[in-house]
């Protein structure tokens, strides 16, 4: 069983290859942007003709969240016309598509965890991006997974982890934003997730396509988070809780984005960690 995997120097696309050994049963190829450029066509056709995979998971994304306001034809060329490319070409090889989404195709206003069937409504460019590619993905080939996922962090990469630990390091003292309320994803969760996707799917007689969430069980807010990942690595710092409005960005941030995993739950049987337990293996 080949899997193919976009964005292997992303977090996620690192997080697969560090899982990749333990799953003999597949075959992983991992294409960086240099490897794979999912906005080029051509690009697309040339490795998959040449690989020919079962699965495609599509780790590539623009997510500089505040920088795609400054840069939506960017944005739109990776999360919209890179995801309709590796639909199409995906429809092309009979490969099935596993791809990630956001939270951020929520406008954040919800008083309860959003689920799959409720109406996304983007803020800005980086969420209407990612929401668009979803459609462009499902107008084109009905065998797809997408996941949506939020406030990913792991040891690779750049996330707010990884952030806080730098400046735990260098600062006294730190304010982080606590009116911002969603949950962590560890990476490496993330990942098996995904891999458990395509263990089930290929023993499933009618495969489940569709939208799935999924993150880490709980809820917190930046300030929660920082607090934790100072906590678990034993780092004493002065952390002080602010507003978003003592914060400006300049793409809005969703006040709430905790993501319902009841479906991915149940259909996939997958058992999903707290947030904090996660947390403590980095």
């Amino acid at each position: 069983m080949v899997v193919l995997v976009t964005g292997a120097k992303g977090q996620l696309g690192q997080s697969l290859q560090f899982i990749a050994k333990n799953y003999p049963e597949l075959h992983f190829v991992f294409c960086s942007s240099a490897d794979l450029d999912i906005s080029n066509t051509e690009n697309c056709q040339t490795v998959f003709s040449k690989i020919k995979p079962d699965y495609c998971i599509n780790a590539a994304a623009y997510t500089a969240v505040d920088k795609a306001e400054s840069e939506p034809q960017k944005a739109h060329l990776i999360n919209v016309v890179g995801a309709q490319n590796l639909a199409e070409v995906c429809k092309s090889y009979n490969t099935i598509l596993l791809h990630i989404s956001t939270d951020f195709v929520f406008d954040g206003n919800a008083s309860k965890p959003y689920s799959e069937d409720d109406i996304p409504n983007p803020t800005g460019v980086y969420g209407q991006t990612k929401l668009d590619g979803e459609r462009a993905i499902q107008a084109v080939f009905g065998n797809c997974f997408i996941i949506r996922t939020s406030w990913v962090y792991s040891q690779f990469g750049n996330n707010f982890m990884k952030t806080m630990l730098r400046l735990g390091s260098e600062r006294d003292s730190l304010s982080v934003v606590n009116d911002q309320i969603g949950t962590p994803t560890n990476a490496v969760d993330l990942a098996e997730c995904l891999v458990k996707i395509i263990t089930s799917n290929t023993q499933h007689p009618t495969p489940k396509y569709g939208i799935y969430n999924f993150s880490n069980e709980g809820q917190c807010s930046w300030y929660d988070f920082a607090k934790k990942i100072f906590e678990i690595n034993k780092i004493k710092i002065d952390l002080q809780p602010i507003p978003t409005t003592s914060f400006p960005t300049p793409a809005k941030r969703p006040k709430y984005s905790v993501l319902d995993k009841t479906k991915i739950k149940d259909t996939f049987g997958i058992e999903i960690k707290n947030w904090e337990e996660s947390l403590k293996k980095g």
